[in-house]
């Protein structure tokens, strides 16, 4: 994209501002009225650049260009600093100024391709020229719009403001933003750039490159940005190298963001937009709003004596502002339950929620529990294709990548499994979350095994946290077993299957049990499942994985007891519920299976009261150090629900 960008004499000084529709702009400071209800002062703090800049009529305007790449004309803008002395500067000033900040690009684009001289290259983007702002023009321009006078003031206003209350908590693409208005406000779609233009004026809107130098992340909070220099996604805060042309802005060298290419092409000419949280409405603070936290809070979700403890610690600790906060619980504890009186709280106070989790299938088993929780506030369901994208509420349910069409517009930010892939070890994700969240909002971690660093901050005292040791039906965790055999591998070159670990599955059947089976490898799912049925053929049993096109339907049969057993990978380690099941992980030594991941897959099994000592199994030909760990979190576990008095019976 390319915007006009232009210097303005105001009272304290002169302004650099970018344009997308310069019209705008000559009336904005040249109108009189509109000044006294938009203070440019509150503009400049919005947009996380304020230079000490009151606003004021004026008459003298300096055209710079007309068509500038945008990245060049926010680099020029936000590194401009007000000063009385461009009084006395004629136009071959103006040009040298822009020959000397521009150096680096200039630079750049001739290594790339260019071969031109600096200043004949900036011949095709620098058109300085005076813009007559007499009354005469002003009425020219308001003819050529086909409005006149004060109505057509109101009428650009009045778009302004819808289209900035829908980018509210939003941090948009150009090409987001036409699709929001091709949904839901399309009769502003052929005048977006004139009403984007004057609610940017007003300070409602932040206007950005999608890339820029890591210290020109206008509008970032400073505590966001990453350390070192160079170009930066504004989305993602990923670290840009790739440049190539681009037909869009013209340059040789226009930088663009590998890492959320999903998400969008971010680029150093692609407009970012973000509505102001200086223009958002803030929740209500203090008793007078929703009450501090009471027991009766807690009363109406039905939970557990070590849910209600570690929901009541969650609650004080967003009544005290806390920045983060960590809900500790062994896998089958009902970590949802205990974030719905949290929600409620936020909401009560008038504030907005979010519950991101990794997976769409989570979200999409989630939101039932969550519609049925609040029946008065219907969660907006966001995961990629979802249908309402574009839709407005108080509670949203999403999946972690959706965090980065949002910015600055949750009071509680809830991270489910936030030690899942992709969040986990994804600087991308992490960033995009933060970003997500009210500077004066909060975060609630949600996992049955936190990163070590969480971990470290919680026993250190630098993050309050709870930790719910036992589940719901406060029976203990099923500790694995193990039993020695060759790799899987040697099992299906040998098509045979152990006899001990052939007689422990069959026993795991003829007890009723659905039977979980998880490989380390795709490419070993087919076979084994042959091998499997060959073994037993009186039971159904499948297989799935991430490249499963029929995942979805084979998950929903394993749970109608269609498949009765089911070989799979840790795609399954999370989010999906069997009440009555047993736990197998051949290959447990591999290096695909960390601490964690064990823990989470014995986590299927003893999750439901009417079967809470499910079977589960380690086989492998060597004992590692993740097994061992596993085995001794999960003990450790144990051992504290016993000590708390949460176990209703002994069994650690």
């Amino acid at each position: 994209m390319r915007v006009s960008l232009y210097v303005v004499r105001i009272k304290a000084g002169w302004e650099m501002e970018i344009s997308l529709d310069l019209g705008v702009d000559v009336l904005w400071w040249t109108e009189n009225g509109h000044m006294q209800q938009y203070s440019s002062i509150g503009r400049r703090k919005a947009s996380g650049n304020n230079k000490g800049y009151r606003g004021g009529l004026t008459n003298r305007i300096i055209l710079l260009s007309e068509s500038m790449p945008l990245g060049w004309a926010v680099r020029l803008r936000d590194r401009f600093k007000p000063s009385v002395m461009y009084d006395r500067w004629a136009f071959k000033q103006w040009k040298e100024y822009i020959v000397k900040e521009l150096h680096a690009e200039l630079a750049m684009e001739q290594r790339l391709g260019h071969r031109e001289a600096s200043s004949t290259l900036l011949e095709k983007v620098i058109h300085i020229q005076k813009i007559e702002a007499s009354k005469a023009r002003r009425e020219e321009d308001k003819k050529e719009r086909g409005g006149a006078g004060r109505n057509h003031w109101a009428a650009l206003e009045e778009q302004a403001s819808r289209l900035a209350d829908a980018l509210t908590g939003r941090s948009l693409l150009e090409g987001e933003l036409q699709q929001l208005l091709a949904e839901r406000m399309p009769d502003l779609a052929p005048a977006w750039r004139s009403a984007l233009q004057h609610a940017y004026l007003q300070g409602r809107v932040l206007l950005g490159p999608g890339v820029a130098q890591a210290g020109d992340a206008h509008g970032r909070p400073r505590r966001l940005l990453r350390r070192g220099k160079g170009l930066r996604c504004r989305r993602c805060g990923s670290g840009v190298n790739r440049r190539t042309p681009c037909g869009s802005c013209g340059l040789s060298g226009c930088a663009y963001c590998e890492a959320c290419l999903a998400m969008g092409r971010s680029r150093s000419c692609a407009l970012l937009l973000r509505g102001s949280s200086a223009w958002s409405p803030r929740a209500p603070e203090g008793p007078a709003a929703a009450g501090s936290p009471t027991e009766s809070m807690l009363d109406r979700w039905g939970l557990s004596p070590a849910q209600r403890v570690a929901a009541s610690a969650a609650l004080h600790s967003l009544a005290q502002h806390q920045r983060r906060f960590l809900l500790w619980a062994v896998t089958g504890a009902g970590k949802t339950e205990m974030i719905f009186p949290l929600l409620q709280y936020t909401l009560a106070r008038g504030g907005k929620a979010l519950v991101a989790t990794p997976r769409r299938d989570v979200v999409l088993e989630l939101a039932p529990r969550m519609a049925k929780a609040f029946p008065e506030t219907q969660p907006v369901v966001l995961y990629g294709g979802s249908p309402h994208r574009w839709e407005e509420g108080k509670l949203y349910l999403a999946t972690t990548h959706q965090l980065m069409r949002f910015h600055q517009a949750f009071d509680l930010v809830v991270i489910d499994e936030l030690d899942a892939y992709p969040y986990h070890n994804d600087p991308m994700l992490a960033y995009a979350a933060e970003a997500s969240c009210k500077l004066e909002g909060s975060f609630i971690y949600l996992s049955a095994t936190p990163p070590a660093g969480l971990q470290r901050e919680a026993r250190s005292g630098h993050l309050p946290y709870a930790r719910v040791p036992v589940r719901y039906h406060r029976y203990p965790l099923p500790v694995p077993g193990r039993i020695s055999m060759r790799p899987v591998n040697h099992c299906l070159t040998k098509q045979a299957i152990p006899s001990a670990l052939a007689g422990k599955m069959r026993s795991s059947l003829e007890r009723g049990a659905q039977v979980f089976c998880f490989v380390s490898r795709i490419r070993h799912i087919a076979p084994l499942v042959l091998l499997l049925q060959s073994c037993f053929p009186d039971y159904p049993i499948g297989g799935t994985s991430s490249q499963d096109a029929e995942r979805g339907s084979k998950v929903e049969e394993f749970r109608a007891s269609r498949i009765r057993l089911l070989v799979t990978t840790t795609i399954l380690e999370r989010g999906v519920t069997i009440p009555k099941s047993d736990v197998y992980i051949l290959d447990a030594h591999s290096e695909l299976f960390d601490e964690a991941s064990l823990v989470q897959m014995a986590g299927r099994a003893g999750r439901s009261q009417g079967d809470p000592a499910g079977k589960v199994l380690f086989a492998s030909p060597e004992w590692t150090q993740s097994q061992r760990g596993a085995i001794r979190q999960i003990r450790t576990m144990n051992k504290i629900a016993l000590k708390q008095g949460y176990l209703i019976r002994e069994g650690a």
